[in-house]
């Protein structure tokens, strides 16, 4: 059996209903939504977190890193070890898995109890990411496969911009556990959406572990993988550690950093939407962008961020710049791989949230042994670094994915 027929999922059999099929598609992205915020929660909620479970921000971060390892594998592994499940009964079980261990945080005693409860949603999450990505093929018509992808997309891209603002207000009003519990609750909705409007989705071809890490091959796969690891690893070195570098370098009440997030949130999705387009006709040049506008607002945020009112713009043109990381970097990948899709998102899923818990682990070990400036400028050269493997690496001529 060729690679392309070990892991090319069949097109959607003639005649399922295209409304049935976009309901299911939101429900998939709702599903994304979730998952990806359970992740990023403790982004907002390190200092609270830190002094509850009485260790330093550095060591709180490590719920970041370790959610981001596990996912990391998870993907990867996983998922061609469950290929054989429905996928309707594996993501139902995966967000059953994430309702536990966003139930087992926010209950959490100590951080050994937190680390179980990271774990869990590690799994869960990883699992999750990397079969949505390829599902809009098999609940849309071929015409309408590119939008539906790009919707599943958003909710990937709108949790990473949304997720941790509405979780630093939601830690405001009550506490950091009435934050986790929103999102367990958020992951039963999601859950039986997805029971409700998934059609049954059974395995239709085995995705082999040889055949997923033979894409690392591909030149134009392995260089938007190696773009993946740098913005990704830069952005959430600096972006862990966003609430304690505005309350040191900004001056800024924990009132007003929830608001501040907010913005970054908001611009975010803005910055989701355009990228898109951008990626649509070129992922190079789109990330391009991307990289050179983070670089410089992630640099320059010890500089000129002594305000509250700088330290807002630079944030809003971050979250412009981050919220079309995701969605680009995935448009160039399934682009580099259009027969191989899950493989290529598994890749993905892996390489991205092994840059999340890289991220937040060296922007903890700069946080506690250089102080929150240095993280910022760490954050910046590789954004940098980034800018460069995209420009003279290998791309997809465009960024097309129906």
């Amino acid at each position: 059996m060729s690679q392309t027929e070990e892991i090319a999922d069949k097109a959607p059999e003639e005649g399922q209903p295209a409304g049935g099929g976009w309901l299911a598609v939101a429900a998939v992205a709702g599903a994304t939504f979730t998952v990806v915020t359970s992740e990023m929660l403790p982004v907002g909620l390190l200092t609270s977190i830190g002094h509850t479970l009485h260790v330093s921000e550095g060591t709180a971060g490590l719920t970041l890193t370790i959610t981001g390892l596990v996912g990391a594998a998870s993907a990867p592994l996983l998922t061609p070890l469950l290929g054989r499940l429905d996928r309707r009964v594996l993501l139902c079980s995966m967000m059953a898995l994430l309702v536990l261990g966003n139930l087992l945080a926010a209950w959490a005693p100590n951080f050994g109890v937190m680390v179980v409860a990271r774990v869990i949603i590690g799994i869960g999450m990883g699992v999750v990411w990397a079969v949505a990505a390829g599902l809009a093929v098999r609940l849309v018509p071929g015409t309408v496969i590119g939008p539906a992808t790009s919707l599943i997309f958003s909710g990937i891209a709108v949790a990473s911009v949304l997720g941790v603002p509405a979780g630093t207000y939601i830690g405001e009003l009550d506490d950091w556990r009435a934050a986790f519990a929103v999102i367990a609750a958020l992951a039963v909705v999601v859950l039986i959406a997805l029971a409700a409007l998934l059609p049954p989705l059974p395995a239709e071809q085995v995705i082999r572990l040889g055949g997923v890490l033979k894409l690392i091959g591909n030149l134009r796969v392995a260089t938007g993988l190696a773009v993946v690891a740098l913005l990704v690893t830069g952005h959430f070195a600096a972006y862990t550690y966003v609430r304690p570098a505005l309350e040191e370098i900004s001056e800024v009440s924990p009132t007003v950093i929830g608001t501040l997030l907010l913005v970054y949130g908001v611009a975010g999705v803005l910055g989701n939407f355009v990228a898109s387009a951008g990626a649509v006709r070129s992922p190079r040049g789109t990330l391009l962008v991307i990289a050179l506008v983070l670089a410089a607002t992630v640099g320059l945020l010890p500089l000129l961020g002594g305000s509250v009112l700088t330290a807002g713009v630079l944030l809003a043109v971050w979250g412009i710049s981050y919220g079309g990381v995701s969605v680009s970097t995935q448009t160039w990948l399934l682009a580099a791989a259009p027969q191989a899709r899950e493989a290529a998102a598994s890749l993905f899923v892996g390489v991205f949230n092994g840059a999340i818990a890289l991220g937040a682990l060296a922007g903890g070990l700069a946080a506690d042994g250089a102080g929150i400036e240095a993280v910022m400028w760490l954050g910046g050269a590789l954004a940098l670094a980034a800018l460069m493997v995209a420009a003279l690496g290998r791309a997809p001529e465009n960024g097309q994915l129906g």
